[in-house]
């Protein structure tokens, strides 16, 4: 990534940010987190630690989409978890449970497009198992990124799947640009207001399932 790339980027993120954490958020917090509050008990906002540029700890914002529970920062959602409330399912389904992370992109701590954050835990454990894993984190996290917008969400039941995500994300690292960043932009866009199909839980049993290894996965709440 160019150094002049790089200025650009940081501006657009900024500029983003602002302008949504000025105007749309603060509407959706009262909307949203009146519905949050009303169906379920706890806080409107999920704050998890996940790991930043250079490994570099920091917390990562989310409207709340499950009952407070003790496995929510080891547990990954799965299909019909029982812990998502039905405001929370509907938030998944529209990615609207990701918006105050915009608060994380104005901090500096996250970028609009980069590799998904990871939980600390996660990037200890699958940074020891996954070659190159690392170099994902020579850029700002993002609240949407290349192996999202070409369909690599929800959880990594195999390793392989987590395999197939990095090595988008250290693609995007080592290609990223102006125009990468608006094709991501736009998938993301189409993946919002079209059916997609989830590249995960793909049947077969990757290689730690078959080496009788019990994975982790990506992400939880």
């Amino acid at each position: 990534m160019s150094a002049g790339y790089r200025r650009a980027k940081r501006l657009f993120d900024m500029a983003t940010s602002a302008v949504v954490t000025l105007t749309v958020l603060p509407i959706a917090y009262m909307v949203i987190g009146a519905a949050i509050k009303a169906t379920s008990r706890g806080p409107v906002l999920f704050r998890q630690r996940r790991t930043g540029r250079l490994g570099r700890e920091f917390t990562c914002l989310k409207f709340r989409t499950m009952v407070e529970n003790a496995e929510s920062d080891v547990l990954q959602s799965m299909p019909g978890d029982a812990r998502v409330t039905k405001v929370g399912r509907w938030l998944r389904g529209s990615h609207l449970d990701e918006l105050p992370q915009f608060v994380n992109v104005l901090k500096g701590e996250m970028s609009v497009v980069g590799p998904r954050p990871h939980m600390v835990s996660h990037t200890a454990y699958y940074g020891k198992l996954i070659p190159g894993y690392g170099h994902r984190l020579d850029v700002r996290p993002g609240i949407t990124g290349l192996s999202q917008a070409l369909g690599y969400v929800g959880e990594t039941p195999e390793l392989r799947d987590m395999e197939d995500r990095v090595r988008f994300d250290t693609w995007y690292v080592d290609h990223g640009s102006a125009r990468l960043d608006a094709y991501v932009l736009a998938r993301t866009a189409a993946v919002l207001f079209l059916p997609r199909k989830c590249r995960c839980g793909r049947k077969g049993g990757g290689t730690a399932r078959r080496e009788g290894t019990k994975t982790k996965q990506d992400e939880t709440e």
